[in-house]
């Protein structure tokens, strides 16, 4: 799996994550992507939210990483508006990979949902608990 970088973003008890649909099936993710050549991690995080949120971050800690090669970032929004994303997940070249719903999820909810990775849900949610 290539290297990837994403953020979790917490406002009011709710969690900032990607409700996918594909190929009949529906499923969460934390917004972020692949890390490209020459950046870093923080970078690419940055960069994944602008594009996938439309919104800037200041990234914090990292609290996970999983598989060696995804890591996950504790951020917060200092700028723009959640939702108004323009990557290529909404308006070119990735359209025929399902769709792709920016949302705020309750916490309590990350344990019933399918959310991938879920390792990272339960971090989050025992995190705040």
């Amino acid at each position: 799996m290539r290297n990837r970088s994403s953020v979790i973003l917490i406002q009011n008890k709710k969690v900032g994550l990607i409700k996918r649909v594909r190929e009949g099936s529906v499923y969460y993710v934390f917004p972020g992507g692949g890390i490209e050549e020459g950046e870093t991690p923080e970078r690419a995080a940055k960069r994944e939210v602008l594009e996938e949120l439309g919104v800037e971050v200041k990234i914090n800690e990292c609290i996970a990483k999983v598989n060696g090669n995804q890591y996950f970032f504790l951020s917060e929004i200092i700028g723009g508006t959640f939702g108004t994303g323009q990557g290529d997940e909404y308006i070119g070249r990735n359209r025929g990979r399902g769709t792709y719903l920016p949302m705020w999820v309750v916490i309590e909810r990350l344990s019933s949902i399918e959310i991938k990775p879920k390792e990272v849900a339960l971090k989050v949610q025992s995190l705040l608990s």
